[in-house]
């Protein structure tokens, strides 16, 4: 059920550390244990002012996620979407993109998906840029969504 989730974003300094901890615990259970991916998931790139954290919570506790960055060039990057497990098939991760979109507007937007999801993505706009590469153990293709004209 989706309908007793509440759509959260924040800025670094507008989190407490407990919402962070659970935010990052959902990323590394998913992208870490789950995928069997050992990598350094946490990069620095949290702790960028300008750096927003959109998530689903069913009260306190976040089944879903994304951040948007800002990269030099100027376009909005989505990055780590993750959805918790037992949340999966309901549509959070389209709620969280369609969110995620609306917040960023007219910026060009780019992402690195999991070659698997190349085809989620494109449904919002995204097309593929460049070849196949891996990122840790699992394949991801660089995508890009134009600014809207």
């Amino acid at each position: 059920m989706t309908a007793d989730l509440t759509l959260h974003i924040a800025t670094i300094d507008q989190l407490d550390a407990t919402t962070l901890y659970r935010l990052l615990r959902l990323r590394t259970d998913v992208f870490v244990v789950e995928q069997g991916d050992p990598y350094a998931e946490l990069d620095g790139r949290d702790l960028e002012p300008s750096a927003v954290h959109l998530w689903l919570a069913r009260g306190d506790e976040p089944v879903g996620y994304l951040r948007i960055l800002d990269d030099p060039d100027g376009a909005a990057r989505i990055g780590r979407v993750v959805v918790a497990a037992d949340a999966r098939g309901g549509g959070l991760s389209g709620r969280m993109m369609s969110a995620a979109l609306e917040h960023i507007g007219d910026r060009r937007c780019v992402l690195a998906a999991q070659s698997h999801l190349a085809g989620f993505y494109a449904r919002y706009g995204f097309s593929v840029t460049g070849p196949e590469f891996l990122d840790g153990h699992i394949p991801h293709l660089p995508m890009a969504r134009p600014a809207p004209q």
